[in-house]
């Protein structure tokens, strides 16, 4: 029997995340998030809102992210969320979910659909002017927006320390070269 050596690679198609410093920001390439998106059945909106307060998972409103000790979740739609948590602990986000939920949610597993990158520096805005039409600058913490960057879906959220950016995974090389380019042109 053949014997495999099979290792993970990131998204961008690196056994580590890529980590890159241009002027004041850094980019960071995320591997250490796991992603499931969480939606209401009709009629069971009260039951997810009562099992999400049961476990500490905040449900925020629109245009919102709210991060709790173990879960944060970010708004999708009309009782809908995109739930984040710690790879290393939450590998199986699903699961974990699953038995709070039960039958009153949808709960899909996102994690390897997804590609993140998080921005840490001084003057984002001036980046991200370069990128979308996003007012990066009126956003406040907790802030969370979908926008197009270089035709890409994204998510956009604004955090205390910096700015997150989801992307669709297949296009991950494309949204870190569209990235790394802003910078550039930034800084």
């Amino acid at each position: 029997m053949p014997e495999h050596r099979l290792a993970p690679l990131t998204a961008l198609g690196h056994p580590d995340p890529m980590v890159v410093t241009i002027g004041p920001v850094t980019l960071a390439e995320r591997t250490d998030i796991a992603l499931a998106s969480l939606a209401a059945r009709r009629g069971r909106e009260g039951d997810v809102a009562a099992a999400a307060q049961a476990i500490g998972l905040p449900l925020p409103g629109p245009g919102r992210h709210a991060a709790g000790p173990v879960w944060s979740a970010f708004w999708l739609g009309p009782d809908q969320w995109m739930v984040e948590a710690a790879f290393q602990t939450h590998e199986d986000i699903v699961a974990a979910l699953r038995p709070a939920f039960g039958t009153a949610a949808s709960i899909t597993e996102q994690t390897d659909a997804w590609v993140r990158f998080d921005l840490a520096g001084d003057d984002l805005a001036a980046v991200f002017e370069r990128l979308c039409a996003l007012d990066v600058r009126s956003m406040q913490p907790g802030d969370a927006s979908r926008t197009v960057i270089e035709h890409l879906g994204t998510f956009v959220i604004r955090g205390r320390g910096g700015i997150t950016v989801l992307g669709p995974r297949s296009a991950a090389r494309s949204l870190h070269h569209a990235l790394v380019t802003a910078l550039r042109s930034a800084f």
